[in-house]
């Protein structure tokens, strides 16, 4: 039976993210509703990739579904910084992205996997949680 990634312990939270361990080996992202301050996004994506870094773990979970769009400050700060080469892991990461509600949302995140696809970074997405972590665990 599949763990619902809301039942796991918080390893990191603030007024835009949640961060959980999943016991499967990743990192759930959970976006919460609403404007986000910079230094907020900032802050958990540190503490995503130092979590990835310490675990050994390549893989997230990212969940979209609440997420307001991307501002230009973040999308920029998102490519130079948490998509960076240096900073990327060996082979890379792969995330399963649970699509956000708000179109304008869809759009700006869209933008930015379009940007990604330079990067070490593999993207899919998912309308149910069920089918990403399906497919999360195929990776290994």
């Amino acid at each position: 039976m599949p763990v619902e990634s809301a039942t796991l312990p918080i390893y990191f939270q603030n007024a835009a993210v949640t961060l959980r361990e999943h016991p499967d080996g990743y990192v759930v992202f959970e976006y919460k509703a609403g404007k986000r301050a910079f230094s907020d996004l900032q802050a958990v994506l540190t503490h995503t990739g130092n979590l990835l870094h310490r675990r050994g773990w390549n893989k997230i979970l990212g969940d979209q579904r609440l997420m307001a769009p991307f501002t230009e400050e973040e999308t920029t700060w998102i490519m130079t910084y948490w998509l960076d080469h240096n900073r990327q892991r060996p082979g890379g990461i792969y995330a399963a992205v649970l699509l956000a509600n708000d179109v304008f949302a869809r759009l700006s995140a869209t933008q930015l996997r379009h940007e990604a696809k330079a990067a070490a970074l593999t993207y899919r997405l998912f309308e149910e949680e069920v089918e990403a972590t399906a497919w999360l665990a195929q990776l290994g």
